[in-house]
């Protein structure tokens, strides 16, 4: 049995922070505004993964009310939602992933992304897509206010679920 999951996310930038995305802290004069790390490439994928299992959301696990998840590591997001998946039944099978940002420049630090993001949901670097785009200065992300993700997920049934189902 297979399953597909949709995520979404936006963060606005604010002052003082570092910019983490895709769990690579990303030079730049401005981060993102949130109750983790903000790494908003990161929470797409942990949405598009609870989502494909059917177990809700980021907001229902990682509650900004809780604070064991101020500033903590979106990876950290990532193996969590892993373990839940395996619980449940479930493994990932592959992800797909666009940044969209006016700025800064996500291509050399894409590589970097890959890996990480892979080793949080141990999956190999191959079934990890991360990809970026510019909005063209359209909308907030092309003024410059924030930056935002999506990402598509598959993932599939352990045999125990198979067997179960």
């Amino acid at each position: 049995m297979i399953r597909v999951g949709l995520g979404v996310d936006v963060h606005a930038f604010g002052p003082a922070r570092a910019l983490v995305i895709g769990g690579v802290t990303i030079p730049h004069e401005r981060g993102l505004e949130g109750h983790s790390d903000a790494d908003v490439l990161s929470h797409a994928i942990v949405d598009s993964l609870l989502g494909a299992a059917g177990l809700g959301d980021i907001g229902r696990h990682f509650p900004t009310s809780d604070p064991r998840w101020e500033e903590c590591s979106s990876l950290e997001f990532l193996r969590e939602v892993r373990r839940m998946l395996a619980v449940a039944g479930w493994r990932p099978g592959n992800v797909d992933s666009v940044i969209i940002a006016q700025e800064p420049r996500m291509a050399p630090h894409l590589p970097a992304m890959h890996e990480a993001v892979a080793g949080a949901l141990e999956m190999a670097v191959a079934d990890v897509s991360i990809k970026a785009t510019s909005t063209d200065a359209l909308g907030a992300v092309g003024r410059r206010e924030g930056i935002a993700a999506q990402a598509v997920v598959l993932i599939g049934s352990t045999a125990a679920t198979s067997e179960a189902g």
